[in-house]
């Protein structure tokens, strides 16, 4: 079974993406709270593609290093979460997330502390609330900073040499006016997107059952 037959249909993908906006919606007001400071958050589009060319798309958009929170999750679907952001913005999201109270001395020794919070509530709030609405529990690990380019970034085990695939979600983030572009990514081997499009499937069945 390739990837492609079991990529998303656009209905498939909108109540995807509808599941990932509420989940960072929650997400947006945690960290508000944390930070004290309006936060916005929104993903415009989710896309479903194979590893290679989730790094493909990626080195394409962002010429510099890159800087990711990365959790693992497992449940009816597995896999690897990954909040991205490029190099040159995660010292705006450190002095943004501490209110820009730190010297640059400071905001650079706290600024894989500060990371590994912001991505655990983003990654914990997106992926607890898809799990919650699909009905699913899901257990996540603690959050790792890491750092590299796409391929780096999308490389897992030599077990998951099938490929699997990157659900790839651009997301708009802004702290106190400060514009912060990022990248949510799950990457997941084939049997995990299979389970994840059928628990898609019978939430949309719910959904319209109740609309009916």
């Amino acid at each position: 079974m390739s990837a492609h037959t079991i990529f998303l249909e656009e209905l498939e993908r909108d109540a995807l993406t509808e599941l990932v906006n509420i989940g960072v919606s929650r997400a947006a007001s945690s960290l508000r709270k944390m930070v004290g400071e309006q936060v916005l958050l929104s993903v415009p589009a989710v896309e479903v593609m194979t590893r290679e060319g989730a790094a493909v798309l990626i080195r394409e958009r962002e010429s510099g290093e890159l800087v990711a929170v990365r959790q693992d999750f497992q449940g009816v679907f597995s896999g690897r979460a990954l909040l991205i952001f490029p190099e040159t913005n995660s010292m705006a999201l450190v002095h943004a997330v501490t209110g820009g109270a730190l010297s640059v001395d400071e905001a650079a020794e706290m600024e894989n502390e500060a990371l590994a919070e912001t991505g655990n509530v983003v990654l914990n709030s997106c992926l607890a609330t898809m799990a919650n609405m699909l009905q699913q529990p899901l257990t996540m690990s603690l959050p790792e900073v890491l750092r590299g380019d796409g391929a780096s970034l999308f490389t897992l085990s030599d077990e998951n040499a099938d490929g699997g695939v990157v659900l790839f979600l651009y997301i708009n983030f802004a702290i106190n006016d400060r514009d912060i572009r990022g990248y949510i990514a799950m990457l997941m081997d084939l049997p995990s997107l299979q389970a994840l499009k059928t628990l898609i499937n019978d939430f949309i069945e719910r959904v319209a059952g109740d609309v009916g």
